[in-house]
């Protein structure tokens, strides 16, 4: 046993400061049109950063995954589509503000294929900065987040 040295300060150690977790679920998903060698997919960017990204959000209170992807399609993306069926189910964690608190968010994203049905990308909502169709060989490399990317390039196999 190493004695201790007397008349030495013990370091200051601040109690832990425990930060609230907060689960959130959003949905949202790739949009396509098109065959085989010319199929185009919808991305969005929003936000001061112009990050590209693939239109999602929040489930509203009691809404199913399925409906709020083709409602965020809508949204943010300017048109309608229906569920092809699901791609992936991504999660991560991000510090932010709950009603002006410091937060960790524990999120999980459903993604979904989408099959594109109607509408004009113009028709997007004010969250959207701008919503455009890209041949979807180029989505992948303009999307900003690896785990988009990740569901884009699982997208591209099962439309085929």
């Amino acid at each position: 046993m190493t004695p201790r040295k007397s008349g030495g300060s013990t370091p200051n150690k601040s109690p832990s400061i425990k930060v609230p977790v907060k689960e959130q679920v959003s949905a949202g998903g790739v949009v396509f049109r098109g065959k085989q060698g010319s199929v185009e997919v919808v991305i969005v960017t929003v936000g001061g950063q112009n990050r590209w990204q693939l239109p999602k959000g929040l489930l509203d209170s009691g809404e199913d995954p399925e409906i709020a992807a083709v409602r965020e399609a809508r949204e943010e993306g300017g048109v309608s589509s229906e569920v092809v069926q699901p791609i992936e189910t991504i999660e991560y964690w991000y510090a932010g503000l709950d009603n002006g608190i410091r937060v960790r968010f524990h999120k999980r994203v459903h993604f979904y294929l989408l099959r594109y049905l109607s509408g004009d990308t113009k028709d997007h909502d004010w969250e959207v900065n701008e919503a455009r169709w890209v041949p979807i060989e180029d989505a992948t490399s303009q999307l900003a987040f690896d785990n988009e990317r990740r569901v884009m390039e699982r997208a591209r196999e099962l439309i085929g």
